[in-house]
């Protein structure tokens, strides 16, 4: 992944990676408050070697007290030193308890020790600190000393006497504020890495691009409205959620310039991606183009055509593939429009056989003479070969990705089963984008009126539902004649026979 993928997973996930920050900031400011105050007491010494005080004899006490510093610090901690400063202060505390909260430290060729201690007390603090000083002053004299009794050429000084610290070493409430929130950006953001990289679900078109090439033919956006009012006709006609499906119909008439097909089969993945009610919109965003539709309820396993537009499945493609009626008497005309409706008919025990049949073909052929266009709601690929079968009839084939639903191997299954059948895939059309965030799907243009330049959201030419707009329309995708055909004229005396 390059940079731009990451700032795209930080945009995704920016609610976990917040409440993350916030979890640490809490935590923080729980540790803050629940942390018992200590107190520091400092002191310092100077490390002094008597000399004559000739350049010579000064450099090389310098050179000497230096190197003993550097023992005198790490003498500290140590009992020899410790001890009597318990016994003075009348400690009940062992030696190395004590050396815990003492700490001795140099700076590099200097000839100063620090002293620090910390306790609960900022009295005890200072008394433990001062009586640690007096005891590191009279062992390094008492070790120093020659064995002639003479005087010790070093001695310790305290230039910095110990006092009671005002306010508390720690802890220190800035500081685990500070922490918390980096520590909870850092688990946020490697728990969005994380989550990114196992969950391997579609969730934009640019995660679309990295598998296939195929033109986005249209890009629905999520519609909460949708669950319960999902056909075309009971959305407002100019609502972004119509005018995509229009923009489809629109780029689903540049694709098939040349008029290779009238037949259009729309299938998915997997069940759930919203192909039937992008089949049944589709169809009827045609019809009211002006254009005479069939809709072809192929989903022989769960069809679900006739639930949403209300009609009989009793009777349909499965009567007329069987030869048990004419498709004259089967179709449903549905709407104001010349939109009819080829239900499933009832559910047979052999789905696949009935769809790649001859009679389907012939079927598909006799359709495709009498209508403008076939839409044909396969059933999903992955799941059974219906779709597969179905799609080496069909002239082009419209994949429906639903957004959070399908993953990407998933997807990439599909496109492989479309091309071992040699399927004419003329573009995917995405499904449940999100409305907002860093994968929403929102376009706008501009036109110039008398008053100015004018920004529209999503808007189109007026088109009310169920209603077909003049065939001379200056719409692209009425610049096609349509030739109106009654029902009941239909060509399709080659099914009657007995199959």
């Amino acid at each position: 992944m390059d940079l731009v993928d990451y700032l795209r997973i930080l945009r995704r996930n920016w609610i976990l990676i917040v409440a993350t920050a916030l979890a640490g900031l809490l935590a923080g400011g729980a540790l803050a408050v629940m942390t018992k105050p200590t107190y520091t007491a400092d002191t310092q010494l100077f490390v002094a070697i008597s000399n004559s005080g000739t350049v010579q004899e000064l450099q090389q006490g310098n050179s000497f007290g230096q190197a003993r510093v550097q023992s005198y610090v790490k003498m500290v901690n140590s009992p020899l030193v410790l001890q009597p400063a318990i016994d003075a202060l009348g400690l009940a505390v062992s030696t190395d308890s004590l050396a815990t909260r003492v700490k001795a430290t140099t700076d590099l060729n200097t000839v100063l020790i620090g002293i620090s201690v910390t306790d609960a007390s900022p009295v005890q603090a200072a008394a433990i600190a001062q009586a640690v000083t007096d005891s590191l002053v009279r062992t390094v004299d008492t070790l120093e000393k020659p064995k002639n009794a003479g005087t010790s050429p070093v001695s310790l000084s305290v230039i910095k006497p110990a006092k009671a610290p005002t306010a508390p070493s720690a802890p220190s409430t800035r500081l685990d504020l500070l922490i918390g929130v980096l520590i909870g950006l850092a688990l946020g953001v490697a728990s969005a890495i994380l989550r990114s990289t196992l969950d391997s679900r579609i969730r934009g078109e640019d995660d679309v691009r990295r598998i296939t090439d195929a033109p986005r033919l249209g890009a629905i956006s999520y519609d909460q409205d949708a669950t319960k009012k999902p056909l075309l006709t009971q959305a407002p006609a100019q609502s972004p959620r119509a005018e995509s499906f229009r923009q489809l119909r629109t780029n689903l008439h540049f694709t098939n310039i040349t008029g290779r097909s009238k037949t259009l089969l729309v299938t998915s993945s997997l069940p759930g991606e919203g192909k039937s009610t992008t089949a049944i919109n589709l169809a009827i965003a045609m019809g009211q183009a002006g254009q005479s539709v069939c809709l072809v309820d192929a989903d022989l396993r769960r069809p679900m055509v006739n639930d949403y537009l209300g009609l009989d499945r009793n009777a349909g493609l499965t009567t007329a593939l069987l030869g048990d009626a004419d498709v004259n008497d089967l179709l449903q005309h549905w709407g104001e429009d010349e939109l009819y409706i080829l239900a499933s008919g009832q559910i047979p025990p052999n789905p696949s056989e009935l769809l790649g049949s001859e009679a389907m073909r012939e079927l598909l052929f006799g359709l495709e003479q009498a209508f403008d266009t076939v839409i044909i709601d396969a059933p999903p690929l992955l799941p059974v070969t219906d779709a597969a079968v179905l799609a080496r009839s069909a002239g082009a084939v419209v994949l429906v990705i639903g957004m959070q639903t399908v993953k990407q191997n998933d997807l990439e299954k599909s496109l492989k089963a479309l091309e071992l059948v040699q399927a004419n895939l003329v573009g995917v059309v995405l499904n449940r984008l999100p409305s907002k965030g860093p994968d929403a799907y929102s376009y706008s243009y501009s036109y110039t009126s008398n008053s100015g330049t004018v920004d529209v959201e999503r808007t189109s030419r007026p088109e009310s539902a169920g209603v077909r707009q003049s065939k001379r329309s200056s719409s692209p995708i009425d610049l096609v004649e349509v030739e109106s055909r009654a029902p009941g004229r239909f060509p399709f005396s080659a099914l009657n026979k007995d199959t």
